[in-house]
C-alpha cells in the first residue's frame, strides 16, 4: 500500500521514488529472514537500530527487501549528507575503480589524496598555512589529531567534555563521556585523559562564559596548562544529544587554549560538511581550531576521513608516524572530490539552511502544544527535540524510545541519541524533498500525540 507520493529523485537509483510505502509490516518476512542470518553470523554486539534490510537508498528514502520505502531522517548518522548514491559519487567511483583500486598512498602516492588535502586545506577555517592526513573512520581522525598535539606540543594530557562523543577505539572510548554502550566493560582505558563540563544551556542555565569560566578553572586547577596537549570538542555534540553551546562558550574556550600553547581540537566528524548550514560548525561560533577532523559525510558514504590543521602542528610528527594501509584509498578519495564538489557547487549549504526552517517551525510548534519536549535546538540539517517529564523536567528516555519505535513501525526512520537517552535527533539528507521532509515530522507529530 502506497502511503504518500513525492517527486522521484536521480539519487539512489533511476528514478528512485520518492514515497513512503509500507508494503508489509515492519519488519517484512525477507528482511526478519536476514535478521536471523545477522544474528547467527554476526556478533551481538554490531547492533542495529532498524530492523530492515536495505537495498537500496537516495534522495530522502531508504528501501527494504520486501519493498518498504521509509523516509529516512538519520543519513546513516549523517554520512549521507549529499544523498545516499549522488550521481557525482557513483560516477566518480565506478571511474576510479577501472583505473585502480588500491597502491597505499604511504608506498606509492597518488594525486587524488594531494587534491582531498588541498580542498580541506582550503575549506576549513581560517586562512592560515594548512596540511591534511587522511584516515579511514572519525575515530581514527581523532585518535590521530591527539598524537600530533602531543607531539608538537611534548605534553601529555587531553581535555575531553560531558556528553562528548569521539569514537569506539581505546582512546576514544577515554576520550567519550557515555558508558553504555560506548565503553562498559572495555576498560582499562588509554591514560591522561581529562574531562570538563560543557556549556548545556538546557540544564546548567549558565551563559556562555559563565560555563567557559567554570571549565577553565577546573583545567587551570585539576591539570595544569603546562601539562596540557590539546583539547577535544564537538562544536555541536552529536551523540551526546545536539547540544547547542551558549554564545561565547566555544570562542573563551579557544582563546585560553591559544594563550596557554595548548592545541584546540574541534570534532567535526557529524556536524561538518555543509550538515549545519554552514560548511563547518566552527564557523557559527566564529572559532578557527588548530586541528579540525572530519568524517562521515566527506565522501558520499566511503570510509575516508581527515585530519586538517595549523601546517607547524601537522608537520610535527615524524616521517612515518602518520599513515594506515587503507588511509586516503584512491576510490574512497574520488568520492570524496565529488562529494566536496556538490557540497561548495550544489546549493547544498543553502539547502541545510532550508531545512532548518522547516524543522525549526514545525518542531517549534509541536514544543509549543506539549510541555514533554524541554527543548528544539541545533543547527541546519542537525536538529534535536529533548524529551522530559513536564513537572521535573527530568529526561524522559522511555518516551523518547516510545516515539521512535512507533515512527519507524510507521516507516519514518529517526535515531535517538543523549547522554540520557531522551533526544530525537533529525539528520535528514539534504536531497530529501520538502514534501518527504513534511510527512515524516507529520509521522513523529502522531506517534508523539498518541503517547
Amino acid at each position: 500500500m502506497t502511503l504518500t507520493a513525492a517527486p522521484t529523485t536521480p539519487h539512489g537509483g533511476p528514478g528512485l521514488p520518492q514515497v513512503r510505502r509500507l508494503a508489509t509490516a515492519i519488519p517484512g518476512p525477507r528482511s526478519a529472514e536476514i535478521l536471523q542470518r545477522k544474528a547467527a553470523a554476526v556478533p551481538a554486539g554490531v547492533g542495529h537500530t532498524v530492523p530492515i534490510a536495505a537495498v537500496a537508498a537516495g534522495g530522502g528514502v531508504v528501501v527494504d527487501a520486501d519493498g518498504n520505502s521509509l523516509i529516512d531522517l538519520g543519513s546513516g548518522i549523517a554520512v549521507t549528507t549529499v544523498g545516499s548514491a549522488h550521481p557525482k559519487v557513483v560516477e566518480a567511483i565506478a571511474a576510479q575503480a577501472a583505473q585502480f583500486t588500491h597502491t597505499c598512498f604511504m608506498i606509492s602516492p597518488y594525486e587524488s589524496y594531494i587534491a582531498v588535502a588541498e580542498v580541506l586545506n582550503r575549506l576549513t577555517p581560517g586562512d592560515h598555512e594548512k596540511k591534511t592526513a587522511l584516515f579511514n573512520s572519525g575515530a581514527e581522525a581523532v585518535e590521530n589529531a591527539v598524537k600530533i598535539a602531543r607531539k608538537h606540543t611534548g605534553r601529555p594530557a587531553v581535555v575531553a567534555f560531558d556528553h562528548g562523543y569521539h569514537g569506539r577505539t581505546n582512546l576514544t572510548m577515554a576520550l567519550t563521556a557515555k558508558s553504555m554502550p560506548y565503553k562498559s566493560g572495555f576498560g582499562p582505558f588509554a591514560p591522561e585523559i581529562y574531562r570538563a563540563p560543557a556549556s548545556y544551556p538546557l540544564r546548567d542555565g549558565l551563559t556562555g562564559p559563565e560555563a567557559a569560566a567554570r571549565t577553565l578553572s577546573l583545567i587551570e586547577k585539576q591539570i595544569g596548562a603546562e601539562n596540557l596537549a590539546a583539547v577535544v570538542i564537538e562544536p555541536i555534540q552529536g551523540e551526546g544529544g545536539f547540544i547547542v553551546p551558549a554564545d561565547g562558550f566555544l570562542p573563551a574556550v579557544a582563546d585560553w587554549c591559544r594563550d596557554n600553547d595548548v592545541v584546540f581540537i574541534a570534532d567535526e566528524v557529524q556536524s561538518g560538511f555543509a550538515r549545519t548550514g554552514a560548511m563547518f560548525a566552527s564557523e557559527l561560533f566564529g572559532i578557527v581550531p588548530d586541528l579540525v577532523t572530519t568524517a562521515k559525510g566527506i565522501a558520499g558514504g566511503m570510509p575516508l576521513a581527515a585530519v586538517t590543521g595549523r601546517a607547524d602542528i601537522m608537520d610535527a610528527a615524524h616521517a612515518g608516524g602518520l599513515g594506515g594501509t587503507y588511509g586516503g584509498n584512491p576510490v574512497a578519495c574520488a568520492a570524496a572530490l565529488a562529494a566536496l564538489d556538490a557540497f561548495e557547487n550544489d546549493g547544498l549549504i543553502e539547502r541545510a539552511q532550508q531545512i532548518e526552517r522547516v524543522l525549526v517551525d514545525r518542531l517549534g510548534a509541536l514544543a509549543a502544544a506539549d510541555d514533554r519536549i524541554g527543548e528544539v535546538r541545533g543547527r541546519g540539517a542537525m536538529m534535536a527535540v529533548e524529551f522530559v517529564d513536564p513537572a521535573a523536567g527530568a529526561p524522559d528516555a522511555a518516551l523518547t524510545g516510545a516515539v521512535a519505535k512507533a515512527c519507524l513501525a510507521d516507516g519514518v526512520i529517526v535515531l535517538t541519541c543523549g547522554t540520557y537517552g531522551n533526544v530525537i535527533r533529525f539528520l535528514p539528507p539534504l536531497s530529501i524533498p520538502d514534501a518527504l521532509l513534511h510527512e515524516g515530522i507529520d509521522v513523529v507529530a502522531s506517534a508523539l500525540a498518541a503517547r
